[in-house]
């Protein structure tokens, strides 16, 4: 097996098999000192000085706690924020806080039940204090059935406790634990009280823990050497033809065929390769669809634009050749020279339009945007396109809000934007249409509604009116680049808003535009 791929995974297989062993090894000393340390003291030193406690992140000290130890914080009223069990009281009241012993005293109680009838003491409660002064040193208090002071005290000049006040004073509230309180400020300068409770474990518990510990140990051994012989036989017999089956898919493609590999079996990792190279394949062949789309795009491209430029050059040409062979009477060389300016204003136009539209599509468009109130815009703009409007013969219908309505916009691109909707509104509809503009806020973006009731866009063509070279009415006809929505739509997708056409226009109009802006302060989605 010496230098062959089943060598080598054997070799490496084994050394991570002895590497396990050593893990298992550790994990177990980590479990038997796991049951050893039931009977550590949680380290409540660690825990009061933890920055967490302060800072209100209670979950980190749960690593200190350990198995035995139970963490609780209460607010200013008593009011339970954290705990890390769920044995613990909602509520505690002052007095009741104050029955349970401090962190670092030295102050111990013990309880005893009396036996006895009528009003009696029930209780004794034994208070040491563990000081220098002999005199200080115990306190005796007995309590009756009710919980009321009979004799004696613990210093505090109380005449009576209540039931869970007296639970906590003698412990009896959280059995088999010692619980102390510790009293805290945390950062924001609230006053807190900590509840630092520790179980005991009884001897049966950790006998029965240390023997689970034994059987664990005793059978992972065997179990791993069996699974790891069985590994190696499977892997000597399924490693092989795989890894040839994936061998065949990489030397076809690298001969130009695209190929599959399927489910070639084999390990895990073996047939994510398999995945991995099928994805790949997908890929590449999504990759040379993508290509010949492009290649197809930019014929189409090319092919429009000398359909556009041709046009107006042609008739300038033949225009001028006619002027200069004589052919045109002298009378008549002033209007073959308008035809010739209007088309020249027409070629201007189009290389302006696709001068624009190489702008937007450049990776190193930016805009100018601050700060507008979008209804003070529209305002003011459709202010300066009433008396086109008018002189055109249509009607305009405005609905803005009172309110201000702030966006972030490059006032001069978004001016270009309406000046596109407005202009193929006027240009392909006819006279006394109605021309509406509608802004509202709905779903935290400011939605413009540009409309109108003229003609209309046929359906075949709606789906593809934002595409480069594609206008309302028959295709490549007419005035106008077909760039004007595709350069729109651009600018609309750089300041974070969206723009489409609706297929279901409000009632009494035929063509609608909806443009969504986010409003100031909203993240704007990334391009892609």
């Amino acid at each position: 097996m010496s230098g062959s791929l089943f060598g080598l995974l054997a070799r490496n297989y084994l050394l991570f098999t002895l590497t396990l062993l050593t893990i298992a090894a550790g994990l177990f000393l980590l479990w038997n000192n796991r049951i050893y340390r039931l009977y550590y003291p949680v380290d409540w030193e660690s825990v009061r000085t933890d920055s967490a406690l302060e800072e209100g992140d209670y979950q980190r000290l749960e690593r200190l706690l350990g198995d035995n130890g139970a963490l609780a914080v209460y607010d200013g009223e008593g009011k339970l924020l954290y705990a890390s069990r769920d044995d613990f009281d909602a509520w505690y009241t002052p007095g009741e806080l104050s029955c349970i012993r401090a962190y670092g005293s030295t102050r111990l109680i013990d309880s005893y039940d009396v036996a006895g009838n009528g009003s009696g003491p029930r209780y004794l409660l034994v208070l040491h204090t563990y000081t220098e002064s002999a005199s200080e040193a115990v306190k005796v208090m007995a309590l009756d059935e009710d919980y009321q002071v009979v004799f004696g005290g613990l210093g505090d000049g109380r005449t009576g406790y209540t039931a869970e006040e007296y639970a906590l004073l003698s412990g009896r509230r959280y059995e088999g634990s010692e619980v102390t309180r510790l009293d805290f400020t945390d950062q924001s300068g609230e006053t807190r009280t900590a509840l630092f409770r520790e179980m005991y474990i009884s001897d049966a518990d950790y006998f029965r823990s240390y023997d689970e510990s034994w059987r664990i140990w005793l059978l992972f051994v065997p179990l791993y050497l069996l699974t790891t012989a069985a590994f190696i036989w499977w892997l000597s017999r399924k490693i092989g033809r795989p890894l040839r089956r994936l061998n065949d898919a990489v030397a076809s493609q690298t001969e130009g065929r695209l190929v599959r590999v399927g489910d070639c079996g084999g390990t895990r990792e073996i047939r994510r390769i398999g995945e991995s190279f099928d994805r790949f394949s997908d890929r590449l062949a999504e990759s040379e669809a993508e290509r010949r789309r492009l290649d197809e795009g930019r014929q189409k491209l090319i092919a429009d634009i000398s359909h556009d430029l041709k046009t107006p050059i042609t008739v300038i040409a033949g225009y001028i050749d006619a002027i200069c062979d004589g052919k045109v009477p002298p009378q008549e060389q002033e209007r073959y020279l308008r035809a010739i300016q209007a088309k020249a204003e027409t070629l201007t136009e189009l290389v302006n339009a696709f001068h624009e539209y190489s702008k937007v599509e450049h990776p190193e468009f930016v805009l100018r945007q601050a700060r507008t109130d979008l209804g003070e815009f529209l305002r003011e703009y459709l202010a300066g396109k009433y008396d086109e409007v008018d002189l055109a013969g249509f009607t305009l219908e405005v609905s803005i809000p009172e309110r201000p309505v702030p966006c972030e916009l490059d006032e001069m691109q978004f001016r270009r934007v309406l000046d596109n909707l407005l202009s193929n509104a006027l240009r392909h509809n006819r006279l006394g249409t109605v021309l509406f503009f509608d802004l509202e806020v709905a779903e935290g973006k400011a939605v413009l509604r540009v409309a109108d009731n003229g003609a209309g866009i046929p359906p075949e063509r709606a789906k593809y009116i934002f595409e480069p070279f594609v206008v309302g009415s028959d295709a490549r006809s007419g005035k106008g680049s077909g760039l004007g929505l595709a350069i729109t739509r651009r600018i609309i997708e750089k300041h974070g808003g969206t723009i489409e056409l609706n297929p279901r226009p409000t009632f009494g109009r035929s063509t609608e535009f909806i443009l969504r802006l986010p409003l100031e302060g909203q993240t704007k989605p990334e391009e892609h």
